[in-house]
């Protein structure tokens, strides 16, 4: 690692508000750069000197607007500096931020800022403002929106209601000459246990509760991180899990105290472009995206010619069994350790680098389960890739597999300050500074996030023999068949998500005699794999009918129920026709499938799953992303297994 390593002094930062770190790093940092941005195909510099200026110019704008300490501003942006730059500047005059999904509806966004009693809201472009002016007048609270992205805005000049990112940079930049000292008095009063963020929970059972996290949370889960895992202020983080996640809102913790750069993409789609191009070091998100690009990599395999398909799968066996052995903490022989070399060396290295993963020393997963054969894949590749652990409401990641002790199915040990038991009923209570506050305006479900000082993760688990934590899945999720065995569902839909050609599937069974799935097809991966077969179809609903799709389903399945006890062997399964969405309050914004909604939504199509039926005949609504909701008849097969 880089000489400057960041360790000796990460826990005195817990005395310190996140903008009064920003001020340090700036007088330590001065030109080194902070942040990069890539923009119409070009990365671009800001040094920490810039990072302060700006923070500094917004929250100066803000204060201009007549924004007062313990104001709620509301932040609808992806990820850009400009993102920072409003989240900390807010800060420095004591505001408290509540980043919202890019992704949300209209009335989504509104519901949410009127729960928080939004003042002003820092929105990233047309789209977003757009929402907000389709919801003002339910929109009492908010006094100004400030857009970012002017392109299209020209029309909305005449708008009183609305500002300009770089208007607001003006007015803070005016009010800084007339008054130079007025920014240093107003970070002075910041207090390390100030509430910095609220932070939406996934909502994977109801609404979304607001974790309100201090600035200490935040210091010390940065502190954590670099004393467990050192990492040189030459590391480069890539930001790319929405700012309403946890991840990246530790990781401002976590870049801000160690002196680290953020980088930018230049959007989602150019990602992997962007990985290549900047080489970061080191990634934390989300199971979804190392599915789906394990997903990605197993069919361009399929697709190449029948000596290159020959080539990878005797590397990926050779990678496979000495990661293994590596887990077993077996010796790897010398003749592995040389076949090893050469996968590597001619198969891996070019693949890694194509997929912009070359230069990561560390790659971690978190936020959901995920497959250990997902694991295993990429480990066999030689990516350094783990699992790790942690909630909103514990300040972010607190258990993570350390890197010579990796193990598929657990996700490792905690973080350096942190302790975990294990309660009588299996509950994962973690006791830590970077525990959050409470609930906004809940005190009933606050009070029942916590027994005796310590928080209730709601997360089943166990310690194995060598200390690492187990995660069986959510305790109130945690299925009894009928036969009184019990299961998580977790453990069957993340292995059932290997497949590159499932793209989600929801399991059922409580009380049943068997197990069933709802399943969703990849449309990507399976569209591709019918035009090679020449198979045609028109829409999504109509792919997933075809009885050719299904055959290949049933076939994936079965190799999966081939590696499962038999209580949790599938026996019967739908292929839906239309793909779960977050705006039919399916999914959660970050991924996570609300199993109570699904399980309410498609009761009639479950119910028929247990009474023997082969097919079955649906009228339902279906929301299109223009917005407009139309009708949709077809008829789905029950599939069976044996």
């Amino acid at each position: 690692m880089n000489g400057e390593t960041q360790v000796q002094n990460t826990r005195p930062e817990a005395g310190l508000t996140l903008p009064q770190i920003l001020m340090r790093q700036s007088q330590r940092f001065g030109d080194r750069v902070a942040i990069r941005e890539k923009a119409y195909g070009i990365w671009q510099s800001y040094t920490w000197r810039d990072y302060l200026t700006f923070v500094k110019r917004v929250g100066l704008g803000l204060y201009s607007l007549g924004m007062k300490r313990g104001d709620q501003i509301g932040i609808i942006m992806d990820n850009h500096p400009e993102w920072l730059f409003s989240q900390v500047g807010g800060q420095a005059f004591g505001a408290v931020m509540v980043n919202l999904f890019t992704s949300a509806i209209s009335s989504e966004i509104a519901g949410t800022l009127n729960r928080i009693n939004a003042v002003y809201v820092i929105a990233q472009d047309q789209e977003q403002t757009d929402k907000l002016l389709e919801m003002r007048d339910s929109l009492g609270d908010v006094r100004k929106v400030i857009y970012v992205d002017r392109t299209g805005m020209s029309d909305y000049r005449n708008n009183d209601w609305l500002i300009s990112f770089a208007d607001l940079l003006e007015m803070g930049k005016a009010l800084d000459a007339k008054d130079p000292e007025l920014f240093h008095h107003e970070l002075e009063k910041g207090r390390p246990d100030d509430i910095a963020l609220m932070i939406m929970t996934s909502g994977t059972t109801g609404i979304s509760k607001l974790a309100m996290m201090a600035h200490n949370n935040f210091t010390e889960m940065a502190a954590s991180w670099l004393e467990t895992l050192p990492q040189g202020v030459e590391v480069d983080w890539l930001s790319m899990s929405p700012p309403a996640w946890i991840v990246d809102q530790m990781w401002v913790g976590v870049s801000l105290v160690g002196g680290m750069s953020m980088n930018f993409p230049e959007t989602h789609e150019t990602v992997m472009e962007d990985f290549r191009e900047l080489g970061p070091s080191i990634i934390i998100t989300s199971s979804r995206f190392w599915e789906d690009l394990a997903s990605t990599i197993r069919v361009k395999i399929g697709d190449a010619g029948p000596v290159r398909r020959r080539l990878f799968h005797i590397a990926e066996r050779i990678g496979g069994r000495a990661t293994d052995l590596e887990s077993r903490r077996e010796e790897i022989g010398p003749f592995l350790k040389c076949a090893r070399w050469l996968s590597s060396v001619a198969i891996f290295r070019p693949l890694l680098d194509r997929i912009g993963c070359s230069r990561f020393h560390s790659a971690f997963t978190g936020g959901h389960p995920i497959s250990p054969d997902v694991i295993r894949f990429f480990r066999s590749l030689g990516l350094n890739l783990k699992q790790c652990y942690g909630l909103t409401e514990s300040g972010g990641i607190f258990q993570v597999q350390p890197d010579n002790e990796i193990k598929a199915e657990t996700v490792g040990r905690p973080l350096t300050g942190m302790e975990l038991k294990i309660s009588e009923d299996q509950d994962v209570l973690l006791s830590s500074k970077t525990v959050f506050r409470g609930y906004y305006n809940d005190f009933e479900a606050t009070n029942a996030a916590f027994t005796d000082g310590w928080l209730r993760t709601g997360d089943a688990g166990y310690l194995d023999d060598d200390g690492h934590l187990v995660i069986i899945g959510r305790r109130e999720e945690i299925i009894r068949n009928k036969q009184g065995e019990a299961f998580s569902p977790d453990f069957i839909e993340t292995r059932l998500k290997f497949s590159p050609y499932i793209r989600e599937a929801v399991t059922f069974g409580e009380g049943r005699p068997y197990i069933t799935a709802l399943i969703n097809i990849d449309m990507g991966n399976v569209g591709s794999w019918a035009e090679e077969l020449m198979i045609p179809y028109t829409t999504y609903t109509d792919l997933s009918q075809r009885p050719e799709v299904e055959e290949l389903v049933t076939r994936e399945i079965s190799e999966v129920n081939e590696r499962l006890p038999d209580a949790m062997k599938i026996r019967r399964f739908i292929l839906l026709y239309k793909l779960l969405d977050a705006d039919d309050e399916e999914l959660t914004r970050t991924g996570k499938v609300r199993r109570r909604f699904v399980y309410g939504l498609y009761l009639k199509l479950i119910n028929a799953m247990y009474e023997d039926e082969d097919a079955l005949d649906v009228k339902t609504t279906v929301r299109y992303r223009n917005g407009q909701v139309g009708t949709l008849e077809t008829r789905v097969r029950i599939l069976k297994l044996d």
